[in-house]
């Protein structure tokens, strides 16, 4: 008798596959199990997707959650969406099958007071992890005084109360980075100990590997207890203003300006191009630097439009924060529209963009913080222009029951004559 085994689910017969497995009474061929094992890994790759989110959103959800912080920059918000994302998919599927995923550290370039470290914060906010800030130009080469590259993740472990699993998953914004790079290219005298060799010194935890770090201070301090701290799944953030780095291109630009008459339709387009790598490596980082930081979010200068939706639109709106001061004292305090176009105005003169508001306020509030606390039965304090500009007083509205009185006064003085 001649029995034939064929596959129970593609009817292939043992002679078209590479092989059948049988048990009593099924069969089914090697084509089939790896057809059933890709479906199963793709359900697979479902479930722990939605294990993984807990709370994490799709990358437009994270750019709305960072529109509530930051205003304006949608492009770089949406840049910082994606890669923020992908790393922490790759932080619970760091190889997929067989192929190894990355870490993408990001890079923000964008003036003073744009939002590059509020942003920094928003993401650590969203993703409920330790966040740590770092000034890269107190940093130094190994063997100098100064503050070692493995502080930073001092900062990180303490912002996670010492858990080191917690810390391993947290986010580090160096900030100031561009004030490392190697400028001066054709220096011969001395060393460069907080340029090059901090980048160099960067370079092993920015790409992931355990590093002896001190739990408390430096580790310069040979007494010093250290811990081993595993950076692969740390995020890292690096930003800096990066001026005159496309010094270049202006001038150009100036040279094709015409001296006079009409502008052509041709120069009055401003194309923005994306920085590229070799720009920041003729700044002067290093390529290998720049290698482990493929991700490059630009941030724009904000406009007078910006800084006055800056004042008043984010949930901790600095706006905010003085209503909420004043109303603790049981007073309702008022800024006019004109008021805050004044003080976005003077933040512009100054070229201080939005970290530069809070003290432009605090120097017009001042007076009033001292004095309102010592009013009696004052109602509403309204900041006004011309209140800002100098040429007038603040507003102020009392309480019915004061009014009442001063109005009792005037009568009595008016019998009384």
């Amino acid at each position: 008798m001649n029995e034939t085994t064929n596959c129970d689910f593609c009817g292939k017969e043992i002679t078209e596959v590479k092989k059948i497995f049988s048990s009593e009474a099924s069969h089914i061929c090697d084509e089939c199990i790896s057809m059933c094992s890709k479906v199963l890994e793709k359900e697979l790759i479902k479930d722990s997707k939605k294990e993984f989110q807990k709370g994490l959103s799709v990358p437009i959800k994270i750019k709305e959650h960072l529109d509530d912080y930051v205003i304006g920059q949608i492009d770089a918000k949406k840049v910082l969406a994606v890669a923020l994302y992908n790393h922490y998919k790759r932080i619970d599927k760091p190889v997929v099958k067989n192929v190894e995923i990355e870490k993408s550290n990001i890079m923000l370039i964008g003036p003073t007071g744009s939002g590059k470290t509020l942003l920094a914060k928003s993401l650590a906010r969203i993703m409920d992890v330790p966040f740590a800030i770092a000034d890269a130009t107190a940093l130094t080469e190994a063997g100098y005084v100064g503050e070692d590259v493995e502080s930073i993740l001092s900062r990180l472990l303490a912002s996670a109360d010492f858990d080191l699993e917690k810390a391993k998953r947290g986010i580090v914004y160096i900030d100031e980075i561009d004030k490392i790079a190697n400028k001066s290219e054709s220096s011969t005298s001395g060393r460069d100990v907080s340029g090059e060799g901090v980048q160099q010194g960067l370079l092993k935890i920015l790409e992931g590997a355990e590093v002896y770090v001190p739990v408390k201070g430096s580790r310069k301090n040979s007494s010093a207890e250290t811990i081993l701290f595993d950076t692969t799944h740390v995020l890292f953030i690096c930003g800096g203003a990066f001026v005159g780095l496309r010094e270049d291109d202006s001038i150009k630009k100036s040279k094709k300006a015409p001296k006079m008459g009409f502008l052509k339709k041709e120069d009055t387009t401003d194309e923005k191009k994306l920085i590229e790598a070799k720009e920041l490596i003729s700044f002067g980082l290093i390529p290998e630097f720049i290698g482990r930081i493929p991700v490059i979010a630009e941030l724009n200068k904000l406009s007078k439009e910006d800084l006055i939706r800056v004042l008043k639109e984010p949930k901790n709106a600095i706006i905010k924060q003085y209503e909420i001061l004043f109303e603790l004292d049981g007073v309702e305090l008022e800024f006019t529209d004109e008021a805050l176009e004044k003080i976005a105005e003077i933040a512009v003169e100054k070229d201080v963009g939005a970290r530069g508001l809070r003290g432009i306020i605090e120097g017009i509030m001042l007076p009033l913080q001292y004095t309102m606390p010592s009013e009696e039965n004052l109602e509403k304090c309204i900041i006004t222009k011309e209140f800002i500009a100098k040429e007038k007083e603040v507003d102020l509205i009392y309480a019915k029951e004061k009014k009442d009185e001063l109005n009792k006064e005037i009568v009595y003085k008016k019998i009384a004559n």
